[in-house]
C-alpha cells in the first residue's frame, strides 16, 4: 500500500496572511490557523487550541490573501512537509502544512474591523462594498453580440 500524506482542517486564522514572492517570481501566501478542542479533564470540560502554519502557493494564494484575516474561519485541504535546515550548529525542523485546496467559511470578515469585548472578539463589517457587490452595479459591457433566437436553426444543434 502506498502511503498517504492528507490534511483536512478547519479552523480560524490568528493573524492576517502575509504574501510574498520567491525570487523566481512564485506567489507565497502563509498564514496560521487555531483549531480549539475540546476534552474532559477529570469532571470538567476543558478547551485546548492547536496551531498551525499554513502555505498556499501560486494564483490562489495571490487571490485569497485580501480575505484572509484574523478570525476568519477556513476549511484546509492539503499536505504535510517537513521543512530542515541548520542554525547556530544545531539541525532545526518545522513541519507546515502546504494547502492544495482552502475554502472561505463563515466567521470573521474580510473588510471588516476587530473589537475586542472582554474575552470575546466580535468583528464589524465595513460599509465598502465587496468584490461582487462592485460588480453587480456596473452595467454588462455590450460587445456587439445580439442573439436571434427568432432565426434560429435548431435542426443543426448536434444533440
Amino acid at each position: 500500500m502506498a502511503d498517504i500524506n492528507h490534511v483536512v482542517l478547519v479552523g480560524r486564522l490568528t493573524r492576517d496572511a502575509e504574501l510574498k514572492y520567491t525570487q523566481g517570481g512564485a506567489a507565497v501566501c502563509r498564514f496560521s490557523i487555531a483549531i480549539n478542542r475540546r476534552r474532559k479533564n477529570g469532571e470538567e470540560w476543558v478547551e485546548e487550541a492547536n496551531y498551525f502554519d499554513i502555505v498556499l502557493w501560486g494564483r490562489q494564494g495571490e487571490a485569497l490573501n485580501q480575505y484572509l484575516v484574523k478570525g476568519k474561519q477556513v476549511a484546509i485541504d492539503g499536505e504535510l512537509r517537513q521543512n530542515r535546515w541548520e542554525q547556530d550548529g544545531q539541525t532545526r525542523s518545522k513541519v507546515e502544512i502546504i494547502a492544495n485546496n482552502l475554502q472561505l467559511l463563515g466567521g470573521g470578515s474580510g473588510s471588516g474591523q476587530q473589537m475586542n469585548n472582554g474575552n470575546r472578539e466580535t468583528y464589524q463589517r465595513s460599509n465598502a462594498p465587496s468584490a461582487y457587490q462592485a460588480r453587480q452595479n456596473t452595467p454588462p459591457s455590450n460587445d456587439g453580440y445580439e442573439a436571434d433566437f427568432d432565426n434560429a436553426n435548431y435542426d443543426n444543434i448536434p444533440f
